[in-house]
Order: structure tokens, then C-alpha cells, then sequence
């Protein structure tokens, strides 16, 4: 895997696969020659899937804040608040109506398939996201996607909780509901925000601190102790954990916003990154050798077809109405909505804390759409991007 993480890209570069495509692959390979008598179903080993899969994003976000050079602005940010407050609800209620209709789902369970299929995932997306700290590599496309993609698993939280409620009974109860609205919406988002603030600040002048600080050390395991110890916090104070390390890669960025330590963070967690992410893929491989997708009908399929190339590219288009960006940017960032590694913690997550009874058949469609996630984004992206940035300097010149 660490061979693979190094080497590989260098020789799929000419070729229309994705480090993410290989790793699937091999995982398929080896766990189907019987050479493994390990099966890495996540419905055996749900508890492992829910803590692997939530390290994993935690560090995807760190890693996604810290390489963002655009400043706040409500302006500046204009796509990533469209994306949020429009195309992710939008694409909840759609898909959860889905998982009623189409697929006989009790409410509880279409909720939370929804949730799990809304936000862009932040793992598997690297590959549309914006380039390292200061690179340049920040046009509206990339910037979106990455921005999104950091701030959508924390705001879905709710959504994962409001199903289950909805499968304990929760939803027909006023003290339920109240519950949900106040500490679910309310209280764990504005801890979230605030302990990643807080903790933003104090990384910010212990390690820029006049020049005297950890920076001159050049050690990028600060950037992996800034996004435990954000989680921790956020965790212990009944917040989202997920939204407090985002913001506390933000806010540590905001600090000497152009030292070459920022760099050195980002480039560690980013190795860490990716290894994890390829393990998991590996192991999502072996899954899907193991009958992951057994249970799927073509009914299930057609549903999960439809999440990916219907429900999010419309979405994405009714929220960039009104939008300064050309057409064919509004098309990407609602086209390129990769689902990944947040879904499985969130489907893994709610099993974990809810009672939703069988869920053979929602591990399958989850499975099928992440499958088809990867191979379509994966192959599709990096040219339509190439395409779009050749298109806007020839326009330039």
C-alpha cells in the first residue's frame, strides 16, 4: 500500500484511472482468490468501519482547510453557500423521497440514506480539490468543491440524527423534535464552530508566534496533533467534531497566511491521507468480493444511477441560479459531487446508534454508489479540469 501510495500516480498520469480505481481493483483481486480469509464487510465489523472511516475524514479535513488560500467572504464564498444551503437539502429530500418510493424504505431508513448520499465527500474528492497552500491551483471549481466538501459533513450531521430519531419513534414526540432542533442543530454546531476557533487561535500562536514557535521546527505532525486534539475537544463538548476540525484548519491557516509551514502541514496530513484512504479502498474492494452487493436488484441500482448523474447535477444547477459563473463551472460543480469514505461513517454511524433493523439492502445501494462514484468521477474529472483550465487561458490570451 505505501509503494502504492508513492508510485502510482506517477504512472497512471497518461492513463484514464485514478489511484482510487487500483485500489478498488486490488482489493477485488486478492480477497477473491481465497488468498485472505479475512472479509472485510462492514457490516461485520461495523464499530471498526465507523472509527476507521471517521479518522480518516477528520485528517481529509484538516488537510482541505489548510490549502485554501481564498479569505472569508460571503462573496468570496459565494458558491461554497449555495452548494450548502441549496443543493445538499435539495438532495437529501430528494433521495430520501427515493428510498421511499422506489425503494419501499421506512422513513427512518430513506432519511438516513439521504444524508449519507448528500455531502461531497472530502477523501475521495481530493483529486477536484484546489492544489497545496499557495500553489495557485484555486479556481471556482476546485475552490467550491473543496470548500464544500470541508463544511457538508458537518452540516449533514443533523440530518443522520433526525433518522435516528425518526427509527426510534422520535419524530411524532414535541420533546423529540425539540431535542433535535435545540442540542442536534443548535448546540453541537455552535460548539463545533467555536472549539475550532478556539482551537485555531491557540495553534496559531504557538506556532507563529514572532518567529519563535514550532514553525522554525518544520515538523508536520503539528498538523496532525491540531486535528485530534480539535476533535477531542469538539467531541467533549457535545459538538461536531468534524466541523471543529475544519474550522480549525481555517482559522490556523488565517495566522502569517503565506509561511511556508503551512505547506509542511498540509504535505503530512496529506500522506497520511491518502494511505488510510487507500487501505479503506483495499478493504472496500474485499467487500465487494464478499458479496457487498448481493442483495442489489436492478430497481436498487437504477436509484443509486439516478443519485449520481440526476439528483446532485440538478441540485448543484438550482443552487448556482443567479450564480456569476459560466455555465460549463456551474455544470462541474454540480457533476463532480464524489461520494466516498463520509458516507460509509454515516450509514455505519446511525447503525451504530439506531435501531433500523435490516440494512442489507441499504449497505448494497451505498456500496453500488460509491462504486460508481469512483469509476465515473474518477475517470471523468481530471480531464473535464484540465479541459476547463485550457478553455480559460485560451480565453485569457
Amino acid at each position: 500500500m505505501i509503494l502504492l501510495v508513492s508510485w502510482a500516480p506517477v504512472g497512471l498520469k497518461r492513463l484514464p484511472l485514478t489511484l482510487a480505481i487500483l485500489c478498488v481493483a486490488l482489493g477485488l483481486v486478492i480477497f477473491s482468490t481465497g488468498l485472505l480469509s479475512f472479509n472485510p464487510d462492514p457490516r461485520t465489523w461495523d464499530t471498526a468501519t465507523e472509527r476507521l472511516t471517521e479518522l480518516v475524514v477528520i485528517i481529509s479535513l484538516m488537510g482541505a482547510g489548510l490549502k485554501l488560500d481564498r479569505r472569508l467572504g460571503w462573496r468570496r464564498w459565494s458558491s461554497t453557500w449555495r452548494l450548502l444551503a441549496v443543493a445538499m437539502p435539495l438532495t437529501i429530500v430528494a433521495v430520501a423521497w427515493l428510498g421511499m418510493a422506489g425503494l419501499g424504505f421506512s422513513l427512518a431508513m430513506a432519511l438516513l440514506l439521504g444524508a449519507a448520499m448528500a455531502p461531497t465527500d472530502p477523501v475521495l474528492a481530493a483529486d477536484v480539490q484546489v492544489g497545496p497552500p499557495q500553489s495557485g491551483d484555486e479556481d471556482e471549481v476546485r475552490f467550491g468543491l473543496t470548500s464544500e466538501a470541508g463544511l457538508n459533513d458537518a452540516l449533514a450531521f443533523p440530518f443522520v440524527h433526525l433518522a435516528i430519531l425518526a427509527a426510534a419513534g422520535g419524530l411524532a414526540t414535541t420533546s423529540g423534535l425539540t431535542d433535535w432542533f435545540t442540542i442536534k442543530v443548535g448546540w453541537k454546531l455552535a460548539a463545533g464552530l467555536g472549539v475550532g476557533v478556539l482551537c485555531g487561535r491557540l495553534f496559531g500562536r504557538l506556532v507563529f508566534r514572532r518567529g519563535q514557535g514550532a514553525a522554525r521546527f518544520g515538523d508536520g505532525l503539528v498538523g496532525l496533533a491540531a486535528t485530534l486534539l480539535a476533535y477531542a475537544a469538539a467531541e467533549l463538548a457535545h459538538g461536531y467534531g468534524f466541523l471543529a476540525v475544519f474550522v480549525c484548519a481555517l482559522t490556523l491557516r488565517s495566522w502569517e497566511r503565506d509561511h511556508e509551514f503551512h505547506q509542511e502541514m498540509h504535505d503530512f496530513s496529506d500522506q497520511i491521507e491518502r494511505l488510510l484512504m487507500m487501505l479503506l479502498l483495499v478493504l472496500f474492494g474485499g467487500a465487494l468480493a464478499n458479496g457487498l452487493l448481493a442483495s442489489l436488484t436492478w430497481s436498487d441500482a437504477l436509484i443509486g444511477l439516478a443519485v449520481v448523474f440526476v439528483v446532485r447535477p440538478v441540485a448543484g444547477m438550482i443552487a448556482m441560479i443567479g450564480s456569476r459563473q459560466p455555465m460549463r463551472e456551474r455544470l462541474l460543480l454540480s457533476f463532480l459531487g464524489i461520494r466516498g469514505v463520509g458516507s460509509v461513517y454515516y450509514v455505519a454511524y446511525a447503525l451504530n446508534h439506531g435501531a433500523f433493523g435490516d440494512s442489507e439492502r441499504l449497505w448494497a445501494i451505498v456500496g453500488f454508489i460509491i462504486l460508481v462514484s469512483i469509476l465515473v468521477h474518477g475517470v471523468t474529472a481530471a480531464p473535464l479540469l484540465q479541459r476547463l483550465t485550457r478553455r480559460r487561458e485560451a480565453e485569457a490570451g
